[in-house]
């Protein structure tokens, strides 16, 4: 698959609204979002953070990324990492994070990288060590059903 990627446009919300596919999936994604994820959502949340980020693969928006926290020479926050259901799998996912790692250093000068992922997210917590990310904190979270989650808090220093 021909992989590139380019900022965000409001053209491309309604697409990325459909990726989570269920209350727990947009947990892992955007967990102060409600289920389904709506474009006033999304379009909050991308009026608040950096360098929304989408993924395409032949014409087609397969992913999503952007900076919740975005600092120059300091620390840039991954946040709103999401995949196409039909792309899962494919290199997507690690595409896209290294291209929002790219842009950190790029755009921001980042000495650091922090990406947090949610204990029942298998995925992401065997992407992010593979891709250079060491966890260093837990937070205990609540999850939409009220049960306790782990948030596993992540980074990477300067290159």
């Amino acid at each position: 698959m021909n992989l590139s990627h380019r900022p965000a446009r409001t053209a491309d919300i309604p697409a990325i609204c459909c990726f989570p596919q269920g209350p727990d999936e947009l947990f892992y994604m955007f967990p102060r979002a409600t289920y389904p994820l709506t474009p006033a959502q999304l379009s909050e949340a991308i009026a608040q953070r950096s360098c929304s980020t989408v993924v395409e693969g032949d014409g087609v928006v397969l992913g999503f990324a952007n900076f919740y926290k975005a600092e120059r020479d300091g620390v840039c926050a991954l946040g709103n990492v999401v995949v196409a259901p039909t792309a899962r799998g494919r290199g997507v996912a690690r595409y896209l994070v290294q291209a929002m790692i790219e842009l950190a250093r790029e755009e921001f000068a980042a000495r650091e990288i922090w990406v947090s992922c949610f204990n029942h997210n298998t995925a992401g917590l065997l992407l992010y060590p593979q891709l250079g990310f060491a966890p260093f904190a837990i937070e205990e979270r609540q999850a939409p059903d009220g049960s306790r989650v782990a948030l596993v808090q992540m980074k990477m220093g300067s290159a």
